[in-house]
């Protein structure tokens, strides 16, 4: 196929035993049914191997009647423009692929160099679904004025140089506070923590001066604690308030000083997800070790305040963890990590680190392991890797699997489970991945158009290729 002709053929292929998917346990589909048809309405063929959507319970015929083509395993890689899946490709496949075609995957050329040396040698070119970002980068309306709210707070703070002593609290988690919380975090106060709505007056761990409380008095309905907080002489500042007097203003003038940024966030993925499944497996697992330990008294870490971090932070929200204790960078470094690490019940991991510190730095060390993490503690690591692209986790050696999530060291129990929204998600982490790969593809993208016309945010994901054979 030429380059600038467009995708013409397009194979939907069954994910199989392959590096990163052992025993093939990865059961879910690259495009469910509800999306075939938009990618049929191009003009393009779209093949699907038998079976390829069993696994998360969508029929053969659910394909047919939406007017894909179904083929063999045997048939399915051949002498095709363009191949979907989801995780990346087995070994044999590879050979069963035709040189100059293009392979639409996870990747993860950093984990498994010796399957992109083979992919590189046979002239596949290869796309990886975790590189594709926004171009330019998307901001909302709420998001700019959550943000905008918190650096209101935090002036008087950063003005007086006292933010390192401040212990900021965000009463309530929802999608309202999310950019908050985000920019509390790289502002570097003394301490972050997500609390309950509902949390009682004798739990608070901190109040004074030098505390502030954000709330949201839009969902939030405890008086008796706001009363209680101005009597503290501790700092509150309400998000509701601040919209309505102030939201319109800030949103347009972030928008007229900031310019929109080249690239943004990734446009194929389920990270709220993966924090979400992490968390809940997180509290499992906790259960399990220590029985008798009620979930609103689990001492919870998150590290890192990204999109993993949030969803993290969401389940164990949701699932009443009383405080929700989030680590900064500065407060992860060797000496201030450990005064967390002492007393805690729970760490999940959602800091990533650029490749250059990737086996260099870890966050959490063996000795922590040993030293300053209690027996039946739980560690879990949503970041992964692998020998040749370390976590920040040092006992994580390479990811686990669902053949075997989780292990123990020094009384601890860890888990880098590779894929976490197939933990009790498949279904709905498919449908979610479906419809974002075809927007790539049919929509601002139109990645369905070829390589001749790349979009920027798609381009930096070509990670072989491109090969014009």
């Amino acid at each position: 196929m030429s380059q600038s002709s467009g995708f013409k053929s397009i194979a939907v292929v069954r994910e199989v035993e392959s590096p990163e998917n052992p025993g093939g346990l990865e059961k879910r589909v690259s495009i469910v049914p509800h999306d075939i048809a938009a990618l049929v309405a191009t003009g393009a063929q779209v093949y699907v191997e038998t079976g390829a959507g069993l696994g998360v319970d969508f029929s053969d015929q659910e394909y047919v009647d939406a007017g894909a083509v179904l083929q063999s395993a045997e048939e399915i890689y051949k002498n095709k423009d363009l191949i979907i899946k989801f995780k990346g490709p087995s070994i044999q496949s590879i050979q069963e692929m035709r040189s100059g075609c293009t392979l639409l995957c996870m990747a993860h050329f950093g984990s498994f160099p010796d399957r992109a040396k083979i992919l590189e040698t046979r002239k596949i070119n290869v796309i990886a679904m975790e590189e594709i970002v926004e171009s330019p980068k998307a901001e909302s309306d709420q998001s700019i004025c959550s943000r905008m709210a918190m650096v209101t707070a935090l002036q008087p703070f950063l003005r007086n140089n006292t933010i390192g002593g401040l212990d900021v609290r965000v009463v309530g988690w929802s999608t309202r506070t999310i950019a908050a919380i985000r920019r509390a975090g790289n502002r570097d106060p003394r301490s972050l923590g997500v609390l309950q709505t509902d949390v009682k007056i004798e739990d608070l761990d901190a109040v004074g001066d030098s505390t502030l409380y954000f709330v949201d008095t839009s969902t939030l309905n405890n008086t008796s604690l706001l009363d209680h907080l101005k009597n503290t002489g501790s700092h509150i500042f309400d998000l509701a308030e601040f919209e309505e007097k102030h939201g319109s203003r800030v949103v347009q003038e972030w928008r007229e000083s900031h310019p929109a940024l080249p690239f943004g966030l990734r446009r194929i993925q389920c990270l709220h997800q993966t924090g979400q499944a992490g968390a809940r497996y997180g509290l499992k697992l906790l259960a399990q070790n220590k029985p008798d330990l009620d979930v609103e008294k689990v001492n919870a870490l998150i590290l890192g305040y990204g999109n993993v971090a949030q969803g993290a932070m969401r389940e164990l929200y949701d699932q009443g963890v009383g405080q929700i204790n989030v680590l900064g960078q500065t407060h992860t470094k060797s000496g201030r990590i450990e005064y967390w690490l002492n007393d805690v019940d729970l760490i999940v991991n959602g800091a990533d680190q650029p490749v250059h510190l990737r086996g260099r730095n870890y966050l959490i060390t063996n000795e922590h392991m040993k030293d300053n993490i209690r027996d039946g503690s739980v560690v879990i690591d949503l970041v992964g890797g692998s020998p040749t692209n370390r976590s920040p986790v040092e006992p994580v050696l390479t990811c686990t699997f669902l053949d075997k999530p989780h292990f123990v060291q020094d009384g601890v129990t860890v888990s880098a489970l590779w894929g976490w929204p197939m933990l009790g998600m498949m279904r709905e982490t498919a449908i979610i991945y479906s419809a974002q790969i075809v927007d790539v593809l049919t929509g601002p993208e139109n990645l369905i158009a070829g390589l001749s016309s790349i979009a920027p945010g798609v381009k930096r994901a070509l990670v072989c290729g491109p090969h014009n054979i």
